[in-house]
């Protein structure tokens, strides 16, 4: 067991998790001066005083962060890992030509358990760097992106994938489900992997399998994690073949609840947002994805209007580009306030709290991770607020959500485990990995133009 690490930043943002009600988490923050974080083994073991932490604890191990803020390990709440070796594949198409004429041919010639490890490895590798500690991953062959969550040491969080097309990972929806659970039960007891279910979408999912759904969250305590009312064009489809809003189909069938979390949310009604506030219910928002593939724009200041949890998201390469959070925060808090008109919706404390513990609590983890308290796993990241760029530093929280890149992340901590050191990732093994499976991106960039060109 490594001896225990006293972190000393100039500043602390803990996120503190009082507020329970969202609407009330636009106040100021608390920020801690002349204070230190004590690790021992995987917790935050003291949060005090410096003055008093040096008294108190003489022999730990002393990491002094002139200039950083030390804030909770960011977390993402909706990507698809392995899909980092689709980055550029499909730009500038609308979200139903982009699936239809690139990602799903690739797919359907591509994924298995090698492509899905490599994508997630080069994945988690980008995230980690920018500070994201825990991933909500949703893809096909989820063992193989275990494998790479592991190599890095990030916590991660795996849909069991439902969908009614068969893939090279599943035949059916019973299939998905049955190779998800049996996964779920052999990884029961690895402390950074746990599991949610995630059927793709209403369009993609049929009546009978998304009960089972419903029914398995209550029976095993899952959330739930599904692509809901992305485009104008999903929703009309779901009415002329429903008869009813695809949101309100997910609520006849007992799938929307306080363990929904719905991605994306962006073509909601007044009455759709009531639903998911009514229920309790979570959105996974990705902002930049949503204006790369055009979709619209989430109304999230009335969702926190509404009391709704709102966690920030990346979404897949393929969609996005930039697996970056830090970046996400920033135009989520600007997207708000130009789609509400109001310059004091989304203040910086409310995107904080939307990329940490808010987003914890949607995957129902808020009580081991999202904030630094005493107990709580020690996930955590330090961003160094002290180069020309960024001085001077009136208020570190706005410089974290307005300012900030993941060029800032010095130090990123995993249960305990510096996991990222001075913007390397720390461990010899992972980055021999990481050496390797940035070797074989030639051969996966080869057979995308292969089946792009028709060779294949």
């Amino acid at each position: 067991m490594p001896n225990p690490l006293l972190i000393a930043p100039q500043w602390i943002v803990p996120v503190d998790p009082a507020a329970t009600d969202p609407r009330d988490h636009d106040r100021a923050p608390r920020v801690l001066t002349d204070h230190a974080l004590l690790i021992e083994a995987d917790r935050i073991a003291a949060l005090l005083a410096l003055g008093e932490a040096r008294q108190r604890y003489p022999h730990a191990e002393t990491l002094a962060l002139p200039g950083h803020l030390l804030a909770p390990g960011f977390v993402n709440l909706h990507a698809h890992a392995a899909m980092a070796l689709l980055r550029g594949v499909g730009d500038d198409l609308p979200l139903e030509r982009w699936l239809q004429q690139r990602i799903w041919p690739l797919e359907s010639r591509l994924v298995g358990a090698q492509f899905v490890h490599d994508g997630a490895l080069l994945a988690f590798h980008e995230m980690l760097l920018g500070g994201i500690t825990c991933v909500n991953d949703m893809y096909f062959f989820p063992e193989a992106a275990i494998t790479a969550a592991a190599a890095l040491g990030i916590r991660s969080v795996h849909g069991i994938i439902v969908i009614d097309f068969p893939s090279a990972w599943a035949s059916d929806a019973a299939d998905y489900l049955r190779k998800g659970l049996q996964l779920r039960d052999r990884m029961r007891d690895e402390p950074l992997v746990s599991f949610c279910l995630a059927p793709h979408a209403p369009y993609t999912v049929n009546d009978g399998a998304l009960r089972r759904i419903a029914t398995l969250s209550r029976e095993l305590g899952l959330p739930i994690h599904t692509h809901v009312h992305e485009t104008r064009e999903e929703v009309e489809a779901g009415i002329a073949q429903h008869g009813m809003r695809p949101l309100e189909r997910l609520a006849e069938l007992g799938v929307v609840g306080p363990e929904l979390i719905a991605v994306h949310a962006v073509h909601l009604s007044e009455s759709d947002l009531r639903l998911l506030a009514d229920a309790g219910a979570s959105v996974a928002h990705c902002p930049h994805s949503n204006l790369k593939l055009a979709s619209g724009i989430a109304p999230t200041a009335r969702m926190h209007e509404l009391g709704i949890t709102v966690g920030l998201g990346t979404d897949g390469s393929a969609s996005n580009n930039r697996l970056d959070l830090l970046g996400e925060a920033r135009t989520a808090a600007l997207l708000a306030k130009g789609d509400s008109g109001s310059a004091e919706a989304w203040p910086a404390a409310r995107t904080l709290r939307a990329m940490t513990l808010d987003a914890a609590r949607a995957l129902g983890m808020d009580d081991r991770i999202g904030s630094i308290e005493v107990g709580k796993q020690a996930d955590l990241v330090a961003l160094d607020l002290s180069g020309a760029e960024l001085a001077p530093v009136f208020d570190p929280v706005s410089h974290l959500v307005y300012c900030c890149g993941r060029e800032h992340v010095r130090h990123v901590w995993v249960a305990g485990r510096h996991v990222v050191n001075k913007r390397q990732i720390a461990d010899d093994s992972a980055r021999v990995v990481i050496h390797e499976v940035v070797g074989r991106t030639a051969v996966w960039h080869n057979r995308v133009g292969e089946i792009l060109s028709g060779q294949v």
